[in-house]
């Protein structure tokens, strides 16, 4: 007599979501892994930032009641980094989508959700290495971060939250062009959202309508609130986000991930239909 075997029983939902999360976000860290330059390159990049910056433009800069430039700086520097999240990731999922790998993804019974979310994990581990070099780098030039331990673990904190909400953002944008050589293109954009903050230079000096855009932009919220939590320099103005840094920083944050999560997963899953 023949014996029966019983199927194997399927995976609950969550348990599913968690194997695909971390499948997926494997598959990022190998990429990372087998591409040494891209790696390189995001480690690079914050030293240049601070060098050029902190000693070729700082020479020139003043704060507004005095302080040091770099240490007005550094908290700018690490919101790009955080900001900066938007571009590899609207790039790599405009790839996927050009080259079949999101269609070969979704024709298996795997969840949508887990597969993108580990997609963010993997770039966010990444960011967390640029994040402390860029600190060392920081802290060879001279900046502290003088709010105390607990201040300083809210600020990278924020920051590490942030960097998760832009790759959210970078992955909307990039399922929804869906073309890599596009995506290219579109990151341009980022450069000038990003350079109307106050990131670099106190807003006070700019015109008034661009000091309103640079006020209420989520990027100077959340320099604002990393300067606030390392005890850095500032010039904040009397807009409610940079009176409110860190709650403004949290509002922005918490919308951005409930607008571009779900169209995210949307987009992926009906790709092409």
């Amino acid at each position: 007599m023949a014996a029966v075997y019983a199927p194997a029983p399927m995976p609950s939902r969550p348990a599913r979501m968690v194997v695909d999360t971390w499948t997926s976000m494997l598959r990022i860290l190998l990429n990372y892994r087998h591409s040494p330059g891209l790696l390189a390159a995001s480690l690079g990049v914050p030293v240049i930032m601070v060098v050029v910056f902190g000693y070729v433009f700082g020479s020139a800069m003043r704060i507004p009641g005095g302080g040091d430039y770099r240490e007005f700086l550094m908290p700018g520097l690490f919101a790009m980094v955080a900001t900066n999240g938007i571009m590899p990731t609207m790039v790599g999922a405009a790839r996927d989508v050009g080259r079949g790998v999101t269609d070969r993804l979704r024709s298996m019974p795997v969840s949508r959700t887990g597969l993108l979310l580990g997609q963010t994990l993997a770039d966010l581990l990444v960011s967390v290495l640029v994040l402390a070099l860029l600190a060392l780098v920081g802290l060879a030039a001279g900046w502290r971060a003088r709010g105390g331990a607990t201040d300083a673990a809210g600020a990278f904190a924020l920051l590490l939250l942030f960097r998760f909400v832009m790759t959210w953002v970078g992955t909307c944008l990039g399922l929804a062009v869906g073309k890599e050589e596009a995506a290219g293109q579109l990151s341009v954009a980022v450069f000038p959202v990003a350079m109307v903050t106050n990131a670099y230079v106190p807003t006070g000096g700019m015109p008034g309508w661009l000091r309103v855009v640079a006020d209420w932009n989520p990027i100077s919220s959340v320099v604002q609130a990393c300067r606030e939590l390392f005890g850095n320099p500032s010039a904040a103005g009397d807009a409610w986000p940079m009176r409110h840094a860190v709650l403004a920083g949290l509002l922005w944050s918490a919308l951005l991930l409930a607008l571009c999560v779900p169209l995210a997963v949307r987009k992926f899953a009906t790709h092409g239909r």
